[in-house]
């Protein structure tokens, strides 16, 4: 089993280092800026932890750096230029928007690189390490890396796939939509059910079993397929009833719900729920609204 090292110690780096030193995976050192987070995850993992980040290289041949994106690079810079880097190192980064082949200047030196990127959501390491067994890993980088990733996730319970550089870019746009952006949409149904009076908390409480339920419509049937409301109806009467009360709503909100119901009521078609003629209806109320194409 592989000695790892880790440079940069936010909840994910974390919280894989906590998983895997629970799966019997030795820790050489650990690396972060302030040196408190340093310290405090080496004692949990009962390794050294250390101010320059190079040292971590020494005893250990797996290094994960995960400092945010914006470092990686200069960070594998940095590594390249001392003198501990060699061909037995394997040196993984946790971004999902960024390539394998940021850690260029490691490859030089001899090592393999790749991207190890869990498709989950993490607001501290203690949900973090609840959450990411069975989770999917988008893995990108060189061979040598990517078949010790696929060990990696495995261990954590994990589900690997292989995923091109190219398509990197696409792959995080995706997971921000399904998360980040699910984020902004309750906190928009929250923001309305304020309007009516609830407390922030009272509307998030209400939302939630509509929330779950909708996602575990999706998990048995997929998106389309779960679609329900007016829309996936042609329930012209009540959208024009929602457009209705927009007025009340600021103009971004008013125009975030027209081109929702221009995207779901393609979602409608897919699902055979309207027809192209009610699609079309739909589709010319919203985009009056907007005053903008929406592709069909």
């Amino acid at each position: 089993m592989f000695r790892v090292g880790v440079i940069g110690t936010g909840v994910v780096g974390s919280a894989v280092a906590l998983l895997l030193r629970q799966k019997g995976y030795e820790f050489t050192g650990v690396c972060s800026k302030t040196g408190v987070s340093a310290a405090r995850l080496a004692a949990s993992l009962g390794c050294k932890f250390y101010s320059d980040p190079a040292d971590v290289l020494v005893d250990a041949r797996i290094v994960f750096l995960t400092v945010p994106d914006r470092e990686i690079d200069q960070l594998a810079h940095r590594l390249a230029d001392s003198e501990y880097v060699n061909n037995e190192h394997v040196f993984f980064h946790m971004s999902g928007a960024l390539p394998a082949e940021v850690l260029h200047p490691l490859k030089e030196k001899g090592s393999a690189i790749g991207s190890m990127h869990p498709l989950q959501s993490f607001a501290s390491i203690e949900k973090a390490v609840e959450n990411l067994p069975n989770s999917f890993f988008a893995v990108q980088g060189d061979a040598a890396a990517a078949e010790i990733a696929f060990a990696l996730a495995e261990t954590l319970s994990g589900k690997p796939f292989m995923l091109k550089s190219e398509d990197k870019a696409l792959y995080h746009l995706g997971a921000c939509i399904a998360s980040n952006y699910l984020v902004a949409l309750i906190h928009f149904a929250v923001g309305i059910y304020r309007q009516i009076g609830l407390t922030e908390m009272q509307a998030t409480e209400a939302l939630m079993p509509l929330i779950r339920g909708t996602l575990a419509n999706i998990e048995l049937l997929g998106p389309a397929k779960a679609l329900t409301g007016p829309v996936a109806r042609g329930d012209i009467n009540t959208i024009e009833k929602h457009l209705g009360a927009i007025g009340n709503l600021a103009s971004g909100q008013a125009d975030l719900y027209k081109y929702l119901g221009c995207y779901t009521t393609q979602v409608a078609v897919e699902k055979g729920s309207i027809d192209n003629s009610i699609a079309e209806k739909l589709l010319c109320i919203f985009r009056e609204e907007v005053n903008q194409d929406v592709r069909q």
